[in-house]
């Protein structure tokens, strides 16, 4: 039997890029004497896999934890690594290298999307242009559109167990609940509110649904500060629908809703290298 042919770095970071997970590029740049890779050599390193060679050995070990370490520290931005192949490495070679690790966080934000009707189709057709990591969830056997299935940044999950599929959730997610059942959006809530790093909560529905819902959260056991964390009826942040009640209309005021939230800083990742740091390793 044939092993998998590994996948190149150029693949793997396209691919990774393309669902907005995080990641790091490692590039060596410049290096002097003897060593495993040219300048230009690269490689992606996520958490738990990495894709092509810096030339192996313990100089490769060492930037697959110096950028590991970056990853898990939720950092990112683009810092310069040197390495003495014979000092720091370990290794035989006498050389000198400089590799650039780029570390990309992945997507702005994840967005866990509960309920594939017509809402949230519009929700996730309106979020595709968005740099946002997308979560589309229904309990429900064939509801997902077959678009769906190619889609970038968005990933769509059978998902029965309310409590099983909040649980999977990336910390800092935005919820927002609309499915075709009161009980099962109940249900959602109740199990994202038990989480306290869900960045936000919102649920579809009138004023007289959120006041039922209310009442039976509180009887399992939510405080009134846990409940002012949900957004109910979703998208009344910028005024609303203004009594448009269509699927496009809502979906637009939601995502109005959750722009700010999200925010809009700056990205490390997007501002490159400080003019000195280039100088000096190019003098």
């Amino acid at each position: 039997m044939n092993a998998p042919r590994p996948t190149p770095w150029h693949e793997a970071l396209h691919a990774l890029q393309r669902e907005g997970l995080p990641h790091a590029l490692a590039t060596v740049v410049t290096s002097a004497g003897s060593t495993p890779r040219e300048p230009g050599a690269r490689m992606v390193i996520t958490e738990d896999a990495v894709h092509d060679t810096l030339g192996g050995g313990t100089f490769e070990f060492q930037v697959i934890d110096a950028a590991r370490e970056k990853l898990a520290r939720g950092e990112s931005g683009m810092s310069m690594e040197a390495f003495a192949l014979g000092g720091r490495s370990g290794q035989c070679c006498g050389g000198f290298v400089n590799v650039l690790l780029e570390v990309f966080p992945g997507s702005a934000a994840t967005l866990a999307l509960f309920g594939a009707g017509h809402v949230g189709t519009e929700l996730v057709r309106l979020a595709d242009p968005l740099p946002w990591r997308v979560l589309w969830h229904d309990s429900r056997d064939g509801a997902f559109p077959d678009w769906a299935e190619d889609q970038p940044r968005l990933a769509c999950r059978h998902a029965p167990d309310p409590q099983a599929a909040v649980a999977a959730l990336p910390a800092g997610s935005h919820a927002l609940v609309l499915t075709h059942d009161h009980a099962e959006d109940c249900a959602l809530v109740d199990a994202l509110l038990k989480r306290d790093d869900i960045a936000s909560i919102g649920l579809i529905g009138s004023k007289s649904k959120w006041a039922s819902f209310r009442s039976r959260l509180t009887d399992a056991g939510h405080d009134h500060t846990a409940l002012a964390r949900v957004r109910c009826p979703i998208g009344m942040a910028k005024g609303g629908t203004g009594g448009d009640k269509t699927p496009y209309a809502i979906a637009i005021a939601a995502l109005a809703e959750l722009l700010p939230m999200v925010g809009s800083a700056e990205r490390a990742d997007q501002r490159g290298l400080e003019p000195a740091k280039l100088r000096a390793l190019f003098s």
